[in-house]
């Protein structure tokens, strides 16, 4: 089998003259659960804790280019659903770079690199086998179908930073069972053609060269969507800490402790925000302190252009009685400070109600961010598939039947991989990332017709898409070479 491309070092970032992988590879230069301990203290803007923030990624006013008044697009929905990987959901789409591509049935080794005579068996949340699958699975991606429908619950495999850097392990893409929690679960896919999102993937454009922003899981790269950055925890507690092992070159090659805060003080892994709504009995000390670096909230704002990030349940957080699956780590602005309680940013953060209200009184922004709540969002472990994608078919049915339709886009895509495993080793920028690659579904009367969009393109192509039709700065050196998501559309 031909070696991959090697992801890049965890513990040093990619060299400058590495940085235009994204940009040559497609020939284009786009300007690409806490501990509890007892009562959760009372967050007050403003009092208990500091905004931080990490400077060095922020580009300033520079890279502005002016709005793009003649991209027909007035109208752009970000639908951000959670945790899978484009070979587990489109690994059978016809044409697609999928699991019938050469090269895709990657064999799956231990630790230790020796292949696994099987998968072993499917592992539940308590660690014991899931009955509904065998236990002497053959060494290779396998159909969920022929154990659970689209309208069970699947197992969640583990999706954190350190382990999904172990799961790629150098760009081999061989190690997704070996740092599992979720045992054979990881290499399960889901029957294509019976997905609710399918017809628009097949006739509207899939990008099958797409990748999460940031290795790991859902809150840092919901970070990334809006910020181009990693939040950082400076003196964050000793017990939120990881102890990763790295071999003399960097490279990351175990983990003595896993934690959600990198040594040098870089938050990676799900945690609480300082403002509320928050999981109760989190105190503050759990909680990051809120940040100060930019995100596209208030670009967007200083530039004048109407935006607004859509929550499932957030009406009923806000007030103090959340759904059981409303997920808190899922509303990245929370964990900034111009969007504590009482900040003029506060009024972006809506009810995902709100957004079909806007399509019917004549008020959708410019920009709609939505994220469904948990039991719609996808996510093994609390989500069916099948009923996370009929509420998205119905938010991209509604835009539909508004009279908004005309000059709109709507970007269905996933927040991370969720454990699941993908043969292809996502192309190496910087220290994040990306990570693994996901599916995203471009849907619009602009958006290229049956078409199978394969540029490298990741979260913060959206990021650019955004910048370049609004006339907005960059956030980070990230969002600046990303490849323009434009590149999906035919204008």
């Amino acid at each position: 089998m031909p070696e991959r491309s090697p992801v890049s070092s965890p513990l040093r970032s990619v060299p400058a003259s590495r940085r235009g992988i994204l940009r040559s590879a497609a020939g284009v230069l786009a300007a690409v659960a806490l501990p509890r301990h007892g009562r959760a203290q009372d967050a007050t803007p403003g009092i208990g804790a500091t905004p931080v923030g990490e400077p060095s990624g922020e580009l300033g006013t520079a890279g502005a280019l002016g709005a793009r008044d003649d991209v027909p697009v007035e109208h752009l929905v970000v639908v951000f659903m959670e945790n899978h990987t484009f070979d587990n959901l489109y690994g059978l789409f016809p044409g697609a770079n999928g699991l019938g591509s050469p090269g895709a049935i990657v064999p799956q080794t231990d630790k230790a690199g020796r292949p696994l005579a099987t998968l072993g068996p499917v592992l539940g949340e308590d660690g014991t086998p899931d009955q509904r699958f065998p236990t002497d699975l053959p060494n290779a991606p396998f159909p969920m179908e022929a154990h659970i429908g689209l309208d069970e619950i699947a197992p969640s495999p583990v999706h954190d930073y350190y382990q999904n850097i172990l799961q790629a392990n150098g760009g081999r893409m061989d190690r997704f069972v070996a740092w599992t929690d979720a045992g054979a679960a990881t290499m399960g896919y889901f029957p294509t053609e019976l997905l609710p999102l399918y017809p628009f993937a097949r006739d509207y454009t899939l990008c099958d060269n797409y990748f999460v922003s940031a290795w790991g899981g859902s809150m840092l790269n919901h970070i990334w969507l809006i910020a181009a950055a990693t939040p950082v925890w400076p003196a964050a507690p000793a017990h939120q800490v990881a102890q990763p092992v790295f071999d003399r070159w960097g490279n990351l090659i175990g983990l003595t402790k896993d934690g959600n805060v990198t040594p040098d003080g870089f938050c990676v892994n799900d945690v609480q925000p300082f403002y509320p709504p928050y999981q109760a009995g989190v105190e503050v000390i759990d909680r990051m302190p809120p940040q100060t670096l930019p995100t596209i909230g208030e670009r967007l704002s200083d530039a004048g252009v109407s935006w607004a990030w859509y929550a499932g349940g957030w009406d009923d957080a806000e007030a103090g009685r959340p759904d059981p699956l409303f997920i808190y780590h899922h509303q990245p602005f929370s964990y900034f400070a111009p969007y504590g309680p009482g900040m003029p940013g506060r009024a972006h953060l809506q009810d995902e109600t709100r957004f079909f209200d806007a399509l019917r009184d004549g008020t959708l922004p410019a920009v709609s961010f939505i994220k469904p709540l948990g039991r719609f969002d996808e996510h093994a472990g609390y989500a069916a598939v099948l009923d996370s994608e009929q509420h998205a078919v119905e938010i991209i049915e509604a835009l539909q039947d508004s009279p908004y339709w005309e000059k709109s886009a709507v970007v269905v895509t996933y927040d991370d991989f969720g454990g699941w495993y993908d043969h292809v080793a996502p192309p190496p920028f910087d220290r994040w990332g990306p990570g693994n690659r996901v599916p995203a579904i471009v849907v619009s009367p602009w958006a290229r017709r049956g078409h199978i969009e394969r540029a490298p393109l990741e979260h913060c192509s959206i990021l650019r898409f955004i910048e370049w039709r609004w006339g907005l700065s960059p956030l980070a050196a990230r969002d600046a070479h990303a490849l323009n998501l434009e590149v999906a559309f035919d204008f």
